[in-house]
């Protein structure tokens, strides 16, 4: 694995883990009427759906093995240009259902070099 990718996938590892700490013992109300919070959580999505741009322009046969990939990068784009579009249930849903995904494909990626 390239220097490079292998940095993009610890980008998208440090990002993850960083929405999971920040909700931890959370709920979605907290959630939802935090803008604090709901600041941190979407700037480290926006991380992680750069990074697998970044990736996907670098080593496009190791970004094909990340689930939904495309997608994660489509969310990244509606956060930053699409601001007032958000729904905090659908980023609530990414990150209690989805993320941890992520998270498992990515160190797996990361543990193999």
């Amino acid at each position: 694995m390239q220097i490079e990718a292998k940095k993009f996938l610890e980008d998208i590892r440090q990002a993850a883990e960083r929405v999971l700490e920040f909700t931890r013992d959370k709920t979605f109300e907290n959630y939802d009427n935090d803008d604090f919070l709901r600041s941190a959580v979407e700037r480290q999505f926006e991380i992680i759906g750069e990074a697998l741009n970044r990736l996907s322009q670098k080593d496009s046969d190791l970004v094909n093995r990340i689930e939904n990939y495309k997608r994660i990068i489509s969310f990244r784009n509606i956060l930053i240009h699409g601001y007032n579009l958000i729904d905090n249930k659908v980023v609530w849903d990414i990150l209690q259902n989805h993320l941890q995904v992520l998270l498992t494909q990515v160190v797996a990626m990361l543990e193999e070099n």
